[in-house]
């Protein structure tokens, strides 16, 4: 496998890291959000960011939960199954001067180990894997959520896929082929 760095970049939208480049490994399915989707996404949640614990399951680039970092969120754990990837992570975490966690393996197997809970997740899996359903189920069943979680899903548009009860939709956008949805989780308070 090609562990060659490309010349592809993907730089900081806003925050104290603005105008920061990650590096990108060439790699079939690594496909970073797009600038525009990523800002309007960060709109949205620009409220919910200061002190938040944040979770980036399928990190890829890193772009989503570093730019939560550089947006005032507290904490980042970054997942990634291919360690050549991760280890680019980490590489760019060291390169920048940010402190975050990077563990590298499967998804779903890694979710009930972590130190939540997470405030925000993103979802943002390779689209051609298909492990929405399977994924968003495991981090329901983890206990890594806090009770008010927000969690952000990426998918081709018309992907069909399974979320939680405990889940309802807060906003959608689409931009071209892939479209973007904020889910927050509400549970009930228990009665004293």
């Amino acid at each position: 496998m090609n562990t060659k760095r490309s010349s592809h970049q993907v730089r900081i939208i806003a925050g104290h890291l603005r105008g920061s480049k990650l590096h990108v490994l060439d790699r079939p399915g690594l496909r970073p959000t797009a600038d525009r989707a990523r800002e309007t996404l960060f709109n949205w949640l620009q409220p919910m960011l200061p002190g938040a614990r944040v979770l980036d399951v399928y990190a890829g680039t890193g772009a989503l939960g570093i730019e939560a970092l550089s947006r005032g969120a507290a904490h980042l754990t970054l997942v990634e199954t291919d360690p050549a990837t991760a280890q680019v992570l980490r590489d760019n975490l060291q390169r920048l001067h940010v402190t975050a966690t990077v563990e590298s393996a499967p998804a779903p197997a890694v979710l009930n180990r972590l130190p939540g809970p997470f405030d925000l997740v993103f979802v943002d899996p390779p689209f051609a894997a298909g492990l929405w359903s399977q994924t968003l189920a495991a981090l329901e069943a983890s206990g890594t959520l806090s009770g008010s979680a927000w969690i952000h899903v990426e998918a081709p548009v018309g992907t069909e896929y399974v979320t939680p009860e405990t889940w309802s939709k807060w906003r959608e956008g689409r931009f071209g082929a892939v479209g973007i949805t904020l889910y927050r989780r509400r549970l009930e308070s228990p009665i004293s």
